[in-house]
């Protein structure tokens, strides 16, 4: 085989994944493992855990391969790697640079890619040191923490589907599903599966996602804010005959009205944009939103709600009437 296929196109022989959200962090150890793929399609794949494996197993998996297109080694949990394996692991990433092939720069000779995750911290961050000194490529993965990193995190994924998203249905997707990360990006890739358009618009996102409570109660909540009363009641009456719990409908009005009362302050100077620590977009949205409104009717809303709350958790049998009249009540901005 031609030198192992360029080394499987240009793939160290030693690649550490660190850090950052832990779904990214998987994504990309897999690319780096299908890249290998793409040119060793054969290559047998050995998965160790480093928190239980030592340099007598990492030794075996290494070693010659009874396949042609060599061995994938994938070891998870390195921060929890002992001395031991991290001695093995650092004695392999030597070798293969003392092995480097004078054409492609990459050693050929054992046909084996280590691919090793590391979940980032202080914790281990020593082996990181050791490794990349001794030849091991990094790939610094970044979390997703920050509502702004998870927005650019949603445009890439439309992005590499050629295709582009709204704003404001981004910022939805990011509000319902920017806690889990995997399932965001699916869903990011199925909207792009299932619809032509271009771009992906707010409609399309909140119908696809209208049987989800959290979906369905920032519908309700952004057309009561709107104004647009019998619309938000009616998507209030279809979520609770699906099934959805008038309270998470009621959290979702509360949170709308929040952030309304936030947006109030800025513009009258009580407080910073920093100091209201809201997301950009729903701070923006917000702005356009607040003609008719008053501190007056945010607080007499705002009360409302607290009372809906109340009775929804009390298991009152007019829990439904309270909803709808909290949301009567913000559609006429409080008055």
């Amino acid at each position: 085989m031609a030198a192992n296929n360029k080394r499987a196109q240009r793939v160290m022989p030693v690649t550490l994944v660190v850090g950052g959200d832990a779904y990214l962090n998987e994504l990309n150890a897999r690319n780096v493992r299908e890249k290998v793929q793409k040119s060793a399609p054969d290559a047998e794949i050995i998965e160790l855990d480093a928190s239980t494996a030592d340099q007598y197993a990492f030794d075996e998996a290494v070693g010659p391969s009874l396949f042609g297109d060599g061995t994938i080694v994938i070891i998870n949990n390195l921060q929890q790697a002992d001395e031991s394996l991290v001695d093995a692991i650092e004695n392999f990433c030597k070798q293969a640079q003392n092995s480097e092939n004078s054409e492609n720069n990459f050693v050929d000779s054992s046909a084996t890619w280590v691919i090793a995750r590391h979940e980032g911290g202080l914790k281990g961050k020593s082996i990181i040191t050791r490794l990349t000194k001794a030849g091991a490529n990094t790939i610094t993965v970044p979390d997703l923490k920050k509502d702004d990193a998870k927005l650019n995190f949603v445009m890439s994924i439309f992005e590499r589907h050629n295709r582009s998203v709204e704003p404001q249905a981004a910022q939805r997707l990011v509000s319902v599903l920017g806690s889990k990360t995997g399932e965001l990006a699916a869903l990011c890739s199925q909207l792009c599966f299932d619809y032509d358009d271009n771009p992906i618009t707010l409609d399309i996102v909140d119908r696809y996602l209208i049987a989800d409570p959290q979906v369905t109660g920032f519908f309700v909540a952004d057309k009561a804010v709107a104004g647009h009363a019998g619309s938000a009641v009616l998507a209030a009456r279809t979520a609770i005959a699906q099934g959805v719990d008038a309270i998470a409908l009621i959290g979702a009005l509360a949170a709308k009205v929040r952030v309304i009362a936030l947006a109030m302050a800025i513009r009258n100077g009580t407080i910073s944009s920093a100091e209201a620590k809201v997301n950009p977009w729903a701070l923006k949205m917000a702005m356009r939103q607040l003609a008719g409104w008053n501190s007056a009717g945010v607080s007499k809303c705002l009360q409302s709600l607290a009372w809906a709350d109340e009775q929804c958790k009390g298991g009152s049998s007019d829990a439904n009437y309270a909803l709808e009249k909290c949301i009567m009540l913000i559609a006429s901005r409080g008055n």
